[in-house]
């Protein structure tokens, strides 16, 4: 299992929300591309990068931080979220060296969409379902769906996409613990391999995930456990290729 360090992006800083409030956010850089060179040098296998403004409006905003790290590591697989509504964009992060992107409120929104993408550009596309009680949250955490999250991803598992990036809006950002039982619901009634998100904030939290990893949980991001010390890096992919190693 990834343990896939998160960069949010904000007005051309590196930043962390509490539950995606955009007036509740805390400032930990203001250079994206040393942010990344601090995980790759901890050993990041994966980068998980946000723009977090252009979630909000509709289209890339950080755009130019994202491919200056595509290019500094381009071996790196990288996967990019916040904005992404159109092939143009799609097509403009490939070319830049992304390796993912990542559809969130279009692919609730106008679930058509994502097929489309697929066979566009197949094997470059996750879902990211953000979630609060098992409902999908849409617009930046703004709007919240009646949609569940687990029905959404087996809507999409026809359609070929790469992986499911689910975030317990609860949970994110607050350092309270991941939300596992849900992640490997989703995991296992998906169809999909899932990627959890929110509230990953020690190595408990990794050993519960990694326990339960058998129906398809691929990794897990973190954010302001990193940036705040209550987990490190190194530490974590540690002992997740320890215990996948023992069958755990």
């Amino acid at each position: 299992m990834l343990v896939i360090p998160a960069i949010d992006l904000k007005d051309g800083q590196c930043v962390r929300l509490k539950q995606g409030r955009m007036d509740d956010s805390t400032t930990y850089g203001d250079d994206p591309v040393a942010m990344a060179e601090r995980w790759v040098a901890a050993g990041a296998r994966r980068l998980h990068l946000v723009d977090l403004n252009g979630a909000f409006e509709g289209k890339p905003v950080n755009g130019e931080a994202v491919t200056a790290i595509a290019r500094r590591y381009p071996d790196l697989p990288i996967q990019i979220g916040g904005g992404i509504r159109s092939a143009e964009t799609i097509e403009h992060y490939l070319a830049a060296g992304v390796s993912y992107v990542i559809i969130g409120t279009k692919a609730v929104k106008e679930p058509e969409f994502v097929g489309e993408m697929c066979r566009a550009f197949p094997g470059h596309v996750i879902v990211g379902l953000d979630a609060r009680d098992g409902f999908v949250a849409t617009d930046g955490w703004a709007e919240v769906s009646e949609v569940k999250a687990v029905d959404l991803a087996k809507r999409f598992a026809d359609d070929g996409v790469s992986s499911i990036v689910y975030t317990d809006i609860a949970r994110d950002g607050m350092l309270n613990g991941v939300n596992v039982e849900a992640t490997a619901a989703l995991a296992r009634d998906g169809g999909l391999p899932v990627i959890a998100s929110g509230g990953v904030t020690n190595l408990d939290d990794l050993r519960a995930l990694v326990a339960a990893r058998e129906p398809g949980i691929l990794g897990a991001i973190t954010g302001r456990a990193i940036y705040e010390d209550t987990l490190d890096l190194a530490e974590g992919q540690r002992l997740c290729d320890e215990l996948a190693g023992k069958g755990s």
